[in-house]
């Protein structure tokens, strides 16, 4: 008799806790894994700032062609570190 309930017992433990276990921690790790709707609009609006940012500097490019024309060799020869 008592090995039949330690045989129950271990034939349980692989077929249902192990596998709910497991289920368990996959669904965690999927939640964690996409953004929240905070986070995608975090990055809407992180991306529409870059866009701004990036035609700000294509317009002041765009003046600095017309106002002094050798700034880009200038800019060039200059260390950036």
């Amino acid at each position: 008799m008592p090995e039949r309930v330690f045989i129950v017992t271990i034939v349980a433990i692989v077929f249902i806790v192990l596998p709910s276990i497991l289920l368990h921690y996959v669904t965690e790790w999927r939640k964690t894994r996409s953004f929240s709707a905070d986070d995608e609009r975090l990055v809407d609006d992180l991306w529409k700032t870059a866009q701004r940012l990036e035609r700000r500097v294509e317009a002041l490019e765009t003046i600095l062609d017309k106002e002094a024309p050798s700034w880009r060799e200038d800019y060039k020869e200059r260390s950036h570190a």
